[in-house]
């Protein structure tokens, strides 16, 4: 203590002898606030300084006060205004006091002071915030993720908004998990008695119509086209056709997937890791992880006995083991997606892909094919490729069976296949797998409507 204020009295004179200038006690009380950390239920962000922008997004998408608990956010020394009546001693041994009673800083060798942070009674979630590239916070992040009883969501940023659609995504379904209430079991007034799910994806929009019953008596899967909208307002037109509706019979449409926000006739929007999640257990209560290859990102699910999700990863921010990946592939080997969901079932030679990005990926295989390996063989080594790394994602979250792989993915059954014998275990493929998310969708319709009877 005695040691900090001296150095506070030398950094006073140092800096004033280099400003021309003397302490003045007006302006040193006018720099703190009178804020108070007040003890109400809140999300904390823990980990690296968050870019104000990416603060922002996680404030709108929580259900709760977030408080900014990051390396820079959770300063205290600030806060407090020092008592009246000090002289120039007492004000500096206060000061002194106030610093080393902050929250301590991760890199510090005595830094048990930051379980207060992470065992707040009033704490409901914790959003662990990392930079890229930066390995440091990995240290804390393991302690908390083994030692918080709350729920944990990590993210990563450059301090940019860059991938913002994945971010909100990520931040919105650890949103929902956090959500209260079981609308399941309340008692249903319906109108009509129809209810629409829209999973509006970065390849195919699906929309699913249910009556009161849960029954499905419409399906639909369409190509999104150029834009998100549109695409979902052709699906859904479809949809009621086949059903025999008009929009007037719906009483109510959830919207998901990455176009969901652009969707204007939507009573509500829920991600589409909330929606497969629902879509899954409806199909097969015993569910408990999901695997959901999608076209532009790859995502595993963990899931309850209720068919809530537990915990849930997605892939970085590229197009490595995702649909977009093999539809890249299928078209260096010049062929359909369909014809290359048959290929690698009948491999001879064990062909490894070295790596998973899909520029250098796609040089491998162009390579492959100059030196007139099988079609068969290569389809196997990107299957296997692919594998691999789902394989990677269902560790992160400690994959349980049964496994369920929903979307359109899972119609590749050399894929499929790879992947059972990766994990050792058969996976699940209902008839409605590629419908999943808009079926979870039209599910959440149905609450919504018993909410507001």
């Amino acid at each position: 203590m005695m040691r900090a204020v001296s150095e506070l009295k030398g950094l006073i004179d140092a800096y004033g002898a280099y400003r021309g200038s003397s302490f003045d006690e007006r302006k040193f009380r006018s720099a703190f606030g009178r804020k108070t950390r007040e003890n109400i239920p809140h999300i904390s962000i823990l980990g690296a300084r968050m870019g104000e922008e990416l603060y922002q997004m996680v404030s709108r998408s929580m259900p709760c006060p977030v408080k900014n608990d990051s390396c820079v956010g959770n300063r205290t020394a600030g806060e407090a205004a020092p008592p009246q009546g000090l002289d120039f001693d007492g004000l500096m041994d206060w000061y002194a006091a106030a610093l080393l009673g902050q929250f301590p800083c991760m890199r510090m060798v005595d830094n048990t002071g930051r379980k207060q942070l992470y065992n707040d009674p009033a704490l409901k979630g914790i959003i662990y915030h990392t930079v890229k590239f930066c390995d440091f916070y990995s240290f804390e992040y393991s302690e908390i993720k083994q030692k918080a009883a709350v729920p944990l969501l990590k993210i990563e940023s450059d301090y940019t908004l860059q991938s913002s659609g994945q971010l909100l995504t990520r931040l919105e379904a650890f949103a929902e998990s956090l959500s209260e209430g079981d609308p399941e079991h309340k008692e249903k007034k319906m109108n009509k008695g129809y209810f629409a799910g829209v999973d509006s994806g970065s390849t195919s929009t699906d929309v699913v119509i249910l009556n009161r019953e849960k029954e499905m008596i419409a399906g639909i899967i369409l190509p999104t086209g150029a834009g998100a909208a549109l695409g979902a307002e052709r699906a859904l037109d479809e949809a009621l056709k086949s059903a025999g509706l008009t929009r007037e019979d719906i009483d109510a449409v959830v919207t998901t997937g990455y176009g969901r926000t652009a969707i204007q006739f939507g009573d509500k929007s829920i991600t589409e890791i909330t929606c497969h999640a629902r879509g899954a257990h409806f199909l097969d209560p015993e569910v408990r992880t999901v695997i959901d290859i999608g076209g532009q990102d790859s995502k595993v699910i963990r899931l309850d006995e209720e068919g809530n999700v537990v915990n849930f990863v997605m892939n970085d921010k590229c197009a490595a083991g995702t649909g977009r990946f093999l539809e890249m592939m299928a078209r260096t080997l010049e062929m359909s997606l369909d014809e290359m969901s048959q290929m690698g079932l009948h491999h001879k030679e064990d062909i490894t892909i070295s790596s998973m990005c899909t520029v250098f990926a796609e040089s491998e295989v162009v390579s492959l094919i100059a030196l007139n390996k099988a079609p068969d063989d290569i389809v196997h080594g990107l299957n296997k490729a692919v594998a691999v790394k789902t394989a990677s994602l269902l560790k992160r979250v400690d994959g349980q069976e049964k496994y369920m792989m929903t979307g359109g993915v899972s119609r590749n059954l050399g894929l499929v296949k790879t992947l059972e014998e990766k994990l050792g275990t058969n996976l699940v493929i209902s008839e409605s797998a590629q419908l999943c998310g808009a079926l979870g969708a039209a599910l959440f319709a149905m609450d919504m409507v018993a909410e507001q009877a």
